[in-house]
């Protein structure tokens, strides 16, 4: 498996779902135009097919990863799009929710 193809396929779903649904929400909450929702949904439905480009198999593994990215990334987002700053905590958090994602796609596994 080769760590950059998941990183970059990792990247670019998080951007696909964050951004996908930072568009509903400014939609619904920001009071912007409803086909900014309408693409959201579609940058939310491109995500699905993106985690499906991993090269492991497993469903459950890849969205469990994934799961770090998304914290990380959600919270970079906010800093890049909404001016967020985070907390000490939060970037601790990020750090663990990191390491998670290296255990559970890098780790080592027995090929029986």
């Amino acid at each position: 498996m080769s760590i950059l193809l998941v990183i970059v396929l990792f990247a670019v779903a998080a951007v696909a779902e964050i951004g996908g649904a930072w568009l509903v929400w400014q939609s619904v909450r920001e009071n912007q135009p409803w086909w900014w929702a309408g693409l959201g949904v579609m940058a939310l439905g491109a995500y699905g097919f993106v985690a499906t480009l991993q090269p492991d198999a497993h469903f459950g593994r890849i969205l469990a990863a994934y799961g770090g990215v998304f914290v990380v990334g959600s919270l970079a987002w906010g800093m890049a799009v909404d001016g967020f700053r985070p907390d000490r905590w939060d970037l601790i958090g990020s750090a663990v929710c990191l390491a998670g994602v290296a255990v559970i796609m890098f780790g080592p596994r027995s090929t029986s």
